[in-house]
């Protein structure tokens, strides 16, 4: 009989082993799906650029402080470019990581009882953290903080029950290794504070207080100073600004009440695609309220029967309102607004470990606990379980809403298909530098970052006959441009817009303007100007479009030249200068773009397929 609780033990052990494995090939299915996008592109572009230096690693992007993720990103850039394998394989790892320090702290607080597979299973299952895995970027600042976070507790929990230093200085160090990855990590301190006032109050504490607020005293340094100074990609620094009262208002209940409530309890069963490979929560009405009406219940159940439930939810509805809402409140939710903003569950992912263990506390003794208590228990105390059955299977469903997106599929094949254009141009390529399609880089959020030489260009790294060239204005006898049409594929350059035909061969130009009426007047803008010539001898010419005016090369023999203008007018005028000759041929007038009857390279998109 002595060993039954050990065996039991054991075996709850075992379970909780096995549930860490199964939704870990659960997720793998939709983690081998999703590919790089977005600021994924820019943060290895940017460590592609640069040292691994202090100023690199420091640089706070738009209230984020992450040298962990900037070292990562400077490392991937070197390990492949964009190697999705490699990225998967650290997600899976850092899943897995987090699942077994969730396990160990919920172990360490209540012992190895049935009752902790309850929090420990919230947290595998919820939908709270999907969206994040499909995104790179987000997955390597949040997952180590989910890591970082369950550990330091149990460290803590350790510390105030042995008294020895060495456990609280583990606690400090994993919460600085948090801080490494993720802007929140400082809270895990203040986690560790209120746990053991509420649930450990016989521990030795003023040394360890001491020590954690030092740590986050040297970080809120660091990061306010680096904050006010970083320079963003709009070449300017943070000023950060409280948003109108409603606008943050409207953002906070409905990040709670069409998120973040939803999402604990299985939801939000529908989303809202933004992009092939991203999607946010789309809870509809009906059961947004009824997740509302059943965490209400609980909340109000476990402050019947336990005592100090009340503390639990107390510190989960500040972490809430501190870690997650405050952060986007300042730096974002006037661009995003507060429907967009709200309803993003990455803002509230990390805080799903979070939940697992304020549940755990709000409805499970603590080991050593005295009067755990109000009341004795109901008879019906395992009505929880089909609660837990419908949770359960809502995750799931929800889940499996979200995996049904294409996810990484198109931006991979934008990508894949860029690689083989770019290991197929022929040497000296001059390839047109515009931008990508929206759904890979958005440039209207990532600027130059959103750039093909930014976005492919690290795929030429390894062209055997050297570099090919970038260009972002078409500008003298360019031989046979290309550019990246939406697919990946490389095609001849094609000036879209307006023609001005020559009848009878060439128009003689000299030293004396030239004038070539267009059709139709072109407005003001920016616009790209290709001149047929045959010339005796290689000349210099002066093109002009009303006030606007650009000196272009133009060869011998025959051949195209181009100039780029910024301006309005009715007509072109060409000149020679430095006194040559030449004689010009057919106009175009307009906008480059990929010659939509041009041979493509490759013929056809590279296929996406799955790892």
């Amino acid at each position: 009989m002595e060993t039954r609780p050990r065996e039991r033990g054991e075996i709850v052990l075992a379970a909780a082993i096995v549930m860490i494995v199964v939704q870990l090939a659960w997720k793998f299915d939709l983690v081998r799906r999703t590919y790089f996008r977005q600021d994924d592109f820019t943060f290895i572009a940017r460590g592609l650029e640069q040292q691994l230096s202090w100023d690199y690693l420091m640089r706070v992007d738009y209230g984020h402080l992450m040298p962990g993720p900037f070292a990562i990103h400077w490392a991937m850039g070197r390990l492949g470019v964009y190697n999705d394998v490699l990225a998967h394989a650290v997600t899976i790892g850092l899943q897995a990581a987090a699942g077994l320090a969730l396990l160990r702290l919920l172990k360490l607080l209540f012992g190895a009882r049935p009752a902790i597979l309850a929090p420990l299973a919230l947290y595998l299952l919820t939908p709270l953290t999907i969206s994040s895995l499909s995104w790179w970027a987000v997955v390597i600042e949040t997952l180590p903080f989910q890591v970082a976070l369950p550990m330091a507790l149990g460290s803590q929990v350790r510390y105030a029950r042995t008294g020895r230093f060495r456990h609280a200085l583990a606690t400090a160090g994993w919460a600085v290794l948090g801080m490494v990855f993720y802007v929140k990590a400082p809270f895990i301190l203040v986690l560790a504070f209120v746990l053991t006032l509420g649930w450990l109050p016989r521990a030795r504490r003023r040394p360890a207080w001491l020590l954690y607020l030092a740590v986050i005293a040297v970080y809120a340094a660091v990061f306010f100073r680096q904050l006010f100074t970083s320079v963003q990609l709009t070449n300017d620094t943070v000023r950060p600004a409280l948003p109108d009262p409603a606008v943050a208002a409207s953002f906070a209940w409905k990040l709670l009440s069409g998120s973040f409530v939803p999402a604990a309890l299985g939801g939000p069963w529908r989303w809202h695609p933004i992009t092939d490979d991203y999607a946010i929560a789309a809870t509809p009405p009906a059961p947004m309220w009824a997740a509302l009406g059943v965490a209400a219940v609980a909340v109000a159940a476990s402050l019947a029967y336990r005592r100090r439930a009340w503390l639990a939810w107390l510190t989960l509805l500040a972490y809430l309102v501190l870690a997650d809402v405050v952060p986007v409140m300042i730096g974002r939710v006037v661009q995003l607004g507060p429907d967009l903003g709200g309803m993003e569950l990455r803002y509230v992912s990390s805080t799903a470990v979070v939940l697992a263990v304020v549940v755990g506390l709000a409805f499970i003794p603590v080991q050593g606990e005295e009067r755990p208590w109000r009341r004795p228990p109901p008879r019906l105390r395992h009505a929880w379980i089909p609660v837990a059955a419908a949770v359960a299977a809502g995750s799931v469903w929800s889940v499996a809403a979200y995996t049904r997106l294409p996810l990484g599929q198109h931006v991979r094949s934008y990508v894949e298909t860029g690689r083989v254009a770019l290991q197929r141009a022929p040497a000296g390529t001059v390839i047109l530098d515009t931008h990508v399609p929206a759904r890979v880089v958005e440039p209207q959020f990532f600027y130059d970052y959103a750039r093909v030489s930014r976005v492919l260009g690290p795929l030429a790294a390894d062209r055997p006959d050297g570099q090919v060239t970038w260009t972002r204005r078409l500008t003298g006898p360019l031989p046979n441009p290309l550019v990246f049409d939406p697919e990946g594929r490389l095609r001849p350059v094609s000036v879209e817009g307006l023609t001005i035909p020559q009848r009878g061969g060439c128009t003689p130009v000299s030293g004396r303007e030239a004038r070539f009426p267009l059709p139709l007047p072109m407005p003001r803008g920016e616009w790209t100007v290709q001149i047929g010539y045959l010339n005796p001898a290689a000349t210099r010419l002066a093109v002009r479009l009303g006030d606007a005016e650009e000196t272009v090369p133009a060869g011998k023999d025959f051949g195209w030249t181009f100039a780029t203008v910024t301006g309005s007018g009715t007509e072109v005028a060409v000149r020679a200068v430095d006194g040559g000759a030449a004689c010009v041929g057919e106009i175009r007038v307009g906008v480059p773009r990929p010659a939509r009857h041009g041979t493509p390279t490759p013929l056809q998109p590279v296929a996406a397929a799955h790892r």
